[in-house]
């Protein structure tokens, strides 16, 4: 099953059990994925049946970044009701997204992600970027992968 009937099989489900506030989340995933076809069909990028699930994912993605990143700024300004609120439909969110890679998990990709393209150096940087995208899209949190690649491509001495 496809990420955009899992998102309606459970749009619908919510609103057979008459659960508000993740309904409200479920409209809103569906509503980005709806304005991601838009987009694409305005730029001719749009595939047949509209977005692939890898745009999905990366849509998914952005929403709980944006949304943990509301919940760090309400929680500082003393509004923890709707920094609980941002936290719920991250909850939601998550449910729709691949589960994240420990760090162990994470050092083992980056190894043969570099084996496989032969990376010997900070240049190669990019080929090891895209082997992990191509492969750990949504297990992976490439803000924080980057570095550790390029600490694992400097120590081979070529920086």
């Amino acid at each position: 099953m496809d990420m955009r009937t899992q998102v309606n099989t459970a749009l619908k489900q919510a609103m057979k059990d008459k659960a508000a506030s993740r309904l409200s989340t479920l409209r809103l995933i569906n509503a980005a994925i709806k304005d991601k076809d838009i987009a694409a069909r305005g730029s001719g990028d749009g595939e047949e049946g509209g977005v692939s699930d890898a745009d999905v994912l990366d849509i998914l993605g952005r929403m709980t970044k944006q949304r943990k990143e509301s919940a760090r700024a309400y929680e500082e300004g003393g509004r923890l009701d709707l920094a609980e609120r941002e936290r719920e439909e991250i909850a939601v969110i998550e449910e729709f997204l691949p589960r994240q890679l420990n760090e162990s998990e994470v050092e083992v990709a980056i190894g043969k992600a570099i084996n496989e393209t032969g990376a010997s150096s900070i240049r190669d940087m990019g080929k090891v970027m895209g082997a992990l995208k191509a492969r750990y899209t949504g297990q992976i949190d490439f803000g924080k992968v980057g570095p550790k690649v390029k600490d694992r491509l400097c120590t081979s001495g070529n920086c």
